[in-house]
């Protein structure tokens, strides 16, 4: 199960949404404070600067949303379907997800600081010069995952499995190869010379 880092507790809701069909709603500058979202349909929703600040997805199904320029601050999300949905800069620092299916997913820029994503099976999902500092991916499935220039610095990789994931541009720490699996693993240039110092090797041209 997904933790927030450091151990914060999750923050209770107040209002609830259930069993809502949110299908292909718009979403343009809308906010949400502490509301518990429990199996509302988000299927095709556009979301355009729209603010969920502490609240709870449960059950959710984001397939084909578009979410652009909006923020999801400390939320959790549990059991809920990112099919194909796209996060274009978006906001989702704090935020943790458990049980959550992310297939074709793509996120492009953004700051994902602080997320909880422990065992998250991220196979088929794009991170595109998305920031992901101190993100929790402890155990997580990367297999074939892109993270082409993502900042993972500070991130949590172990047991990680990066088994022929796009690592290309991005940035993480040559210490995190000792505590994740990165057989196959994509990488540019640059990064094999420091990775290869890393482990050790004498790089010479």
């Amino acid at each position: 199960m997904a933790e927030r880092r450091r151990g914060a507790p999750t923050p209770p809701t107040e209002t609830t949404v259930a069993a809502r069909d949110w299908d292909g709603r718009d979403i343009e500058g809308e906010s949400f404070e502490r509301v518990l979202f429990s199996d509302v349909d988000f299927t095709e929703t556009r979301n355009t600067g729209g603010t969920f600040t502490e609240c709870a997805f449960r059950g959710c199904r984001f397939n084909v949303s578009e979410h652009a320029e909006s923020a999801f601050l400390n939320c959790a999300f549990t059991r809920c379907n990112f099919f194909d949905a796209t996060f274009d800069g978006c906001k989702l620092v704090g935020s943790v997800f458990d049980g959550c299916a992310f297939d074709l997913m793509k996120v492009r820029g953004g700051d994902w600081s602080f997320t909880g994503l422990s065992g998250a099976r991220l196979s088929g999902a794009s991170f595109a010069d998305v920031r992901l500092r101190e993100a929790d991916l402890t155990g997580a499935t990367c297999e074939k995952t892109v993270f082409h220039k993502a900042d993972l610095s500070g991130a949590s990789l172990h047991g990680a499995n990066f088994r022929k994931a796009d690592l290309r541009g991005s940035e993480l720490s040559p210490d995190h190869l000792l505590t994740m699996d990165v057989r196959g693993t994509i990488v540019d240039l640059p990064q094999a010379v420091v990775f290869a110092a890393a482990l050790g090797l004498d790089v010479q041209p």
